[in-house]
């Protein structure tokens, strides 16, 4: 059995950065080689390699006016590539970003029911950016932004065991011991939820907050699993997504992680 998470211990976050601020241009990556061209895609910010896959197989990416056929084109560099018949620009040095997802937003770049979405709220002058995995609707706290979709890939694997901690109130009743037997893992309804680490906070009558480390991050994994406690969730915060936390952040906030912090977050998963 895989050992469960444990809590990270909290490191300085960047100084936090009004919502007006601009956001100054970074310098170009240093990077050389044949690579695929999903991955250079991904890479500028296009795409994550599997919708590069889809808008090739569309015929949406072409090089020197020709379609492409195949993700698995070597490439050096991206001049000649297209998509959709616009040049795309060369990869940006990676950047990451804070943003405080307020409740009621949806994780997307547009929802056809017309909720507002998460870049309806981000403050003006980000560059093009892509959330690092999801926060559903009703879920507030701490989304990571990049420019890079590899980047982005490799914060959601499952197998890179990033720590994502949360703090929910609920209402119902548990106990502690309900909580640690979540360190084991649990099946619910043919879906297994790796380790959990889970401890009360603290209780009011009859609702309590509960705060709960994981690093599987699957679709909706806290509320599926607190239900299944017989708990209902009536806020859910996440708190931190590696060593980067809330502090700083109001709903709606954002601000860029530091070079130094970024440069030794990516160190930490290699």
């Amino acid at each position: 059995m895989a050992s469960p998470p444990q809590r990270t211990k909290r490191k300085p976050v960047p100084r936090h950065r009004p919502r007006n601020s601009s956001f100054s241009a970074a310098p170009p990556p240093r990077e050389g080689g044949p690579q695929r061209i999903a991955k250079l895609l991904a890479r500028a910010g296009v795409a994550s390699r599997r919708d590069v896959e889809r808008m090739i197989a569309e015929g949406r990416i072409a090089i020197n006016g020709e379609k492409l056929t195949t993700p698995a084109t070597l490439l050096t560099d991206l001049a000649g590539v297209t998509v959709d018949g616009k040049p795309v620009r060369p990869a940006a040095a990676t950047r990451l970003f804070r943003f405080y997802k307020p409740p009621g937003t949806i994780t997307a770049i547009r929802d056809p029911k017309g909720r507002a979405t998460i870049y309806d709220k981000l403050p003006p002058g980000l560059p093009r950016v892509m959330p690092v995995g999801r926060l559903d609707f009703m879920t507030e706290g701490l989304l990571l932004l990049t420019n890079d979709g590899e980047w982005k890939r490799k914060l959601e694997l499952p197998s890179t065991a990033v720590v994502r901690q949360y703090r929910a109130r609920a209402f119902g009743h548990v106990t502690q011991a309900q909580l640690d037997r979540l360190a084991e893992g649990i099946t619910i309804e043919g879906i297994h939820y790796g380790s959990i680490i889970a401890n009360l906070e603290r209780r009011t009558s009859r609702n309590f907050w509960i705060e709960l480390s994981l690093t599987e991050g699957k679709n909706r994994e806290v509320r599926r699993v607190l239900a299944h406690l017989g708990l209902k969730v009536s806020r859910l915060i996440r708190t931190a997504y590696g060593p980067l936390t809330l502090e700083g952040l109001e709903p709606g906030d954002a601000d860029e992680v530091r070079q130094a912090d970024l440069d030794a977050f990516r160190s930490s998963l290699k």
